[in-house]
């Protein structure tokens, strides 16, 4: 394979891309991602493995709270480099163990195929078990936001559905969110372009100004 070839499989997609487009077997039947995708946000998120304990709080943290990521419109995925009777082994297992329910697809990425697509995989760590990265995806199949965990630190499931939720404020109120926003915060209102759009908002007292360049506001 020619380097640019190799470049183009092994690249992971960057903020602002196109979510690559895959068909795979997973725990829900054979997925073509484009159409799982559709209309919905998505978090894709990878695991090194199963029968693994911190793989198996992770996978129970998005099983435990998938009711919070229905609300905000958006559908899990996960995979790691395992075959779909282990997915299958492992999900029974950890239900009659704990009683969680891992009621999402996870894709049997053997090949590695999606790994590799989405950049999952990072030899310096591991050349055969995915790191533990997130996708979040929007409803353009657009990638937004990205996060790498390393194999032996867990995710932060109160992060991941802050960041997913800030996100889908960003986009509905045309603001920003300010350092450790949480909802129910004020947000940042988009700085002034002009030198008259600068003097409206000096004038403005229905926000709370630290300068014209940074203002906030409560949402209703």
């Amino acid at each position: 394979m020619e380097n640019t070839e190799l470049n183009k499989v092994t690249q992971m997609p960057r903020i602002g891309d196109l979510a690559p487009d895959f068909e795979a077997m997973t725990t829900k039947g054979i997925i073509k991602f484009s159409e799982y995708a559709k209309d919905n946000w998505v978090v894709l998120f990878s695991h090194p493995a199963d029968f693994t304990p911190v793989c198996t709080t992770e996978m129970s943290g998005f099983a435990q709270r998938k009711a919070e990521f229905d609300k905000l419109n958006t559908r899990l995925i996960g995979l790691s480099i395992d075959s779909i009777h282990s997915h299958l082994a492992w999900v029974n297992n950890v239900r009659e163990n704990t009683g969680v329910y891992f009621d999402f697809p996870i894709i049997a990425d053997l090949d590695m195929k999606v790994s590799k697509l989405y950049g999952m995989l990072q030899p310096n760590e591991h050349e055969t078990a995915a790191v533990r990265a997130v996708f979040f995806i929007d409803p353009e199949r657009k990638v937004r936001l990205i996060m790498y965990y390393p194999l032996n630190v867990g995710r932060n499931m109160n992060e991941i559905l802050r960041v997913l939720e800030a996100l889908q404020i960003s986009d509905k109120h045309k603001v920003a969110l300010p350092l450790d926003w949480q909802k129910g915060d004020k947000v940042i209102i988009p700085p002034p372009k002009t030198l008259e759009e600068m003097d409206e908002r000096l004038a403005d007292d229905s926000v709370e100004k630290t300068d014209f360049y940074l203002a906030k506001k409560e949402l209703v």
